[in-house]
């Protein structure tokens, strides 16, 4: 699976994770292993928030040049067609509703092709730009913010109501999964990118107020529902391709700062989710990227890479890594969420 670049210089911190951590979801698909839930178990439906990690095409609708439905984008989905998804094929989104055994892809909730019936088994409201900052989606050119999403959430839950009524919706979400993908863009191109929140935080009051605009999110999803949600945490940002010419000195080594930052970020917000567990009824689980994208990076040998500067070898040869790598802290934290209260 190989992912494009593209022109907008706010997509590279996505363009990085994506080319990360789809590559370890893709070979999730490819290995023997697949998610075996427990027998007394069914997922419903996976309803997704986020950024261009898991947007499936609602850029496409919206007055944004940070769109990607064009050639050659989309050049190994299903006939070769442009989607609006971040990539050349799947993205992690439509992998994990295939492997939960939900659907094949996660629909765009602003999809003009949606039908009722999608809305069943749930939609996909993430926008490339989006950030948990509301500065960082303005200043990625009119994506959807987290309160866009919300909104539309909102939307959809009156949607489905009235195909299925209240009890019917509530059935549906007691056995849904939620998935929350932002971050990246920013500690990357708000905080170091703009340098406007710089004049006014360092960075540890920077992610404080991330981690806070994340906690205010998710209490609001629970509020309207959502009882079983997965949090992706910040990637190695140090060790994107543009960072590491920029701020990674001559030999464009990982650029120790922004790891730093992700770090930080990832640490304020894994402490926090295991807070919100606190709230009834609900499983919160903290999925690890960070780790897993830097150990392809620190040990390509380990995984079938001989090139040890990983960024500058085609996609192709992460065809080798083995899912392993993401096993302990990565997707097979989902079963996480089924091992919950009784009253599930």
């Amino acid at each position: 699976m190989q992912f494009l670049p593209m022109k907008l210089s706010f997509s590279d911190a996505s363009i990085f994770l994506i080319l990360f951590s789809v590559s370890v979801l893709d070979l999730f698909r490819r290995t023997e292993a697949v998610i075996k839930l427990p027998g007394n178990v069914t997922v419903s439906a996976v309803i997704v928030f986020g950024d261009s990690i898991v947007d499936t095409g609602n850029n496409n609708n919206l007055k944004t040049p940070a769109k990607c439905n064009f050639p050659p984008y989309g050049r190994d989905f299903e006939g070769g067609a442009a989607t609006g998804r971040f990539s050349n094929g799947k993205v992690p989104s439509d992998i994990l509703a295939e492997e939960l055994g939900v659907k094949e892809l996660s629909p765009a909730y602003l999809d003009p092709t949606l039908k009722p019936e999608d809305l069943l088994t749930g939609v996909n409201f993430a926008s490339g730009g989006c950030g948990y900052d509301p500065l960082t989606t303005r200043l990625s050119a009119a994506a959807l913010s987290l309160s866009d999403q919300l909104q539309l959430f909102k939307e959809y839950i009156d949607k489905l109501r009235a195909i299925v009524g209240e009890e019917g919706k509530n059935r549906i979400f007691e056995t849904s999964f939620f998935l929350v993908v932002v971050g990246s863009n920013d500690i990357n191109n708000n905080y170091f990118g703009s340098r406007i929140r710089r004049l006014q935080y360092d960075i540890s009051t920077y992610t404080d107020l991330l981690v806070g605009h994340a906690s205010t999110f998710l209490k609001e999803i629970y509020g309207l529902g959502a009882r079983r949600i997965g949090v992706f945490g910040a990637p190695t940002l140090g060790c994107l391709p543009s960072t590491r010419t920029v701020a990674g000195g001559i030999k464009r080594d990982c650029a120790k700062e922004y790891n730093e930052a992700a770090q930080l970020f990832n640490s304020k917000l894994s402490a926090e989710l295991d807070s919100l567990n606190n709230l009834p009824d609900v499983r919160i689980v903290y999925i690890d990227i960070y780790s897993p994208l830097l150990d392809i990076i620190q040990n390509p040998n380990k995984y079938g890479n001989n090139n040890n500067n990983p960024l500058m070898k085609r996609l192709s040869h992460f065809n080798k890594i083995k899912f392993l790598l993401f096993k302990r802290n990565g997707i097979f934290g989902i079963l996480n969420f089924f091992k919950i209260r009784k009253n599930y």
